[in-house]
């Protein structure tokens, strides 16, 4: 069977691409473990060397690889390019510091030496969304493969050019035979890969459905996983805070990707003092975006990547509409070609709405009153998932502490837009699922944490 790739601001089919057929995934599986027994003996430089080739290649084909994902998934150009940046930032990262993140660690017992080592788990699964998708992959295969672990990578089906550009580009860097690997098959031939005795451990991104499937799965045959699911990020607006940047920081994350992002702003919640003012600026911040072509460097948001994710999305927009929400910008399919779905403004958003409770992965805001700080933060908090959060206040040390302390989410940020950075750890809690990636926490995700007693 051929997968068929189309074009989201065009609805025109860009590419067909064959399957991996099973005695195709087999054979990768078994190339992958026999380079495993030589990739985990080479030591960090050699491995680094390789990564930081791919920290050139991406710099350098950054115009390439933003026209692919404009293509297959609408992303705006100039996100595209930022994207492969940013897979090239993560490579260096870790060519400079897995060394020292898996040091032996010493501890003093009543043994002569007694000692923590790190070491690599095997061939690992990486089962990977459409919306980031170059760093969804670097932000996994990145630490992994410092780590020594050797990767599998099943990507969505409607980013299959990206995902082999992605495979071509790793030969490129000098990375061996079989250490990055991609395979080009549907959901319902996933099961099988993880049971497969090659696999030893399993990471996905993508909705809490995958996620608790996958971990059904993994659980059943006894393997590892991380999993990174939805997101209903809070934003808590404070009566103190900067209104003119904190506007522009919220519509600025609730746009990013076209609204597509696990991390944008989703949920604003806003204190009664400064409510109408905030959805003032707020509408007219959301109004000014430019919808258009992705490949055209003016455009802010593009199309939704699918026409099914545009039409749920509607529908979330219109279920709320109809319990009470007002509709103060955007909630109609522009009558256009292409899966577009404009910036669109709730406000009035109370419990019981789909927006209020739902991950809108669009460009779609919620605007939740509150009554004060306190049921700010309450609001907050009422959700299912806890990925990232964030709080605005002029306040910083206040804010600290409420980030700290009272936000419920594996990132919060103050004065600032959520986002994953290679240098701090990034995972969710609940319905966000569990694991970290990045940072010294993710590559120890997949390494054995082996004690060492020398009497």
């Amino acid at each position: 069977m051929l997968i068929q790739t189309i074009n989201p601001a065009t609805e025109e089919k860009l590419k067909a691409y064959p399957q991996t057929r099973g005695p195709e995934v087999d054979r990768t599986l078994k190339d992958a473990q026999a380079a495993f027994e030589d990739w985990r003996r080479l030591d960090f430089r050699e491995r680094g060397s390789r990564l930081r080739k791919a920290a050139v290649l991406l710099r350098k084909h950054r115009d390439a690889h933003a026209k692919l994902m404009a293509l297959e998934m609408g992303k705006p150009f100039a996100q595209g390019q930022a994207e492969s940046d940013k897979c090239a930032f993560v490579c260096d990262y870790f060519a400079d510091h897995a060394e020292r993140f898996l040091a032996a660690e010493k501890i003093s017992t009543e043994a002569s030496r007694s000692f923590v080592a790190f070491q690599p788990l095997g061939v690992i699964l990486a089962i990977m969304p459409w919306n980031f998708p170059f760093w969804q992959v670097f932000r996994f295969a990145a630490p992994a493969l410092m780590a020594g672990n050797v990767v599998v990578v099943k990507p969505a089906l409607n980013v299959s050019g990206c995902a082999l550009a992605l495979q071509t580009m790793m030969k490129a860097s000098g990375l061996p035979a079989g250490v990055f690997n991609t395979l080009l098959i549907p959901q319902n031939r996933i099961g099988g890969l993880i049971k497969s005795p090659a696999i030893q451990a399993v990471t996905l991104t993508g909705s809490v459905r995958a996620g608790k499937a996958v971990a059904s799965q993994a659980g059943a045959a006894l393997k590892k996983t991380v999993l990174e699911l939805g997101g209903s990020d809070p934003y808590v607006i404070l009566k103190d805070c900067d209104l003119e940047k904190a506007v522009e920081t919220c519509v600025q994350s609730r746009l990013i990707n076209n609204g597509q992002s696990c991390i944008a702003a989703k949920r604003f919640i806003v204190v009664k003092s400064i409510r109408r003012d905030f959805e003032t600026l707020f509408t007219e911040k959301m109004n000014a975006a430019i919808m258009g072509d992705p490949c055209d460097t003016a455009t802010t948001v593009g199309p939704l990547a699918r026409k099914d994710l545009r039409d749920q999305l509607h529908s979330q927009v219109q279920r709320s509409v109809a319990r009470g929400a007002k509709l103060l910008a955007g909630g109609k399919i522009p009558k256009r070609k292409g899966w577009y779905y404009p910036p669109t403004v709730l406000t009035d958003v109370r419990k019981g709405m789909a927006v209020y409770h739902e991950e809108t992965f669009g460009p779609v805001a919620a605007i939740i009153p509150a009554g004060d700080e306190a049921d700010a933060i309450r609001l907050a908090n009422d959700s299912a998932f806890g990925l990232g959060a964030a709080v605005f206040t002029r306040d910083r040390k206040h804010g600290e502490r409420i980030a700290t302390a009272e936000l419920e989410a594996g990132a919060c940020f103050v004065n600032e837009a959520v986002r994953s950075d290679p240098r701090l750890p990034f995972g969710g809690i609940k319905d966000s699922g569990f694991g970290r990636e990045l940072g010294m926490f993710g590559i120890r995700e997949f390494v054995n944490i082996k004690t060492v007693y020398v009497k």
